[in-house]
């Protein structure tokens, strides 16, 4: 299991929401774009980019989901007490 992964990830307030993201993603559009203009958590300014991160700095479903990735997936909606997240993984090292 690798020790850090780095993240991307955008925040919104329902599963459907995110759900539509996803598929525009999926069709082309850049993450980081969808990010700047959605996401509700500041780090949408950068693109959502989070950097590198261990277990136990981000919320247990969150945590889960983002280790669990491979390098370039972006996830299904993952909800926290936040809301709807879409994650994206751009790294992992040990």
């Amino acid at each position: 299991m690798p020790t850090f992964v780095k993240a991307s990830h955008l925040l919104v307030k329902t599963e459907e929401e995110a759900l539509k993201i996803k598929e525009e993603i999926n069709n082309g559009k850049d993450f980081a774009k969808a990010a700047k203009e959605v996401s509700l958590c500041p780090s949408g300014e950068n693109g959502g980019d989070l950097g590198y991160f261990t277990r136990g700095q981000m919320v247990k479903e969150f945590e889960d989901a983002a280790f669990s990735m491979e390098v370039g997936q972006v996830s299904n909606p993952i909800k926290t007490q936040f809301g709807y997240h879409l994650i994206y993984l751009t790294d992992k090292k040990d």
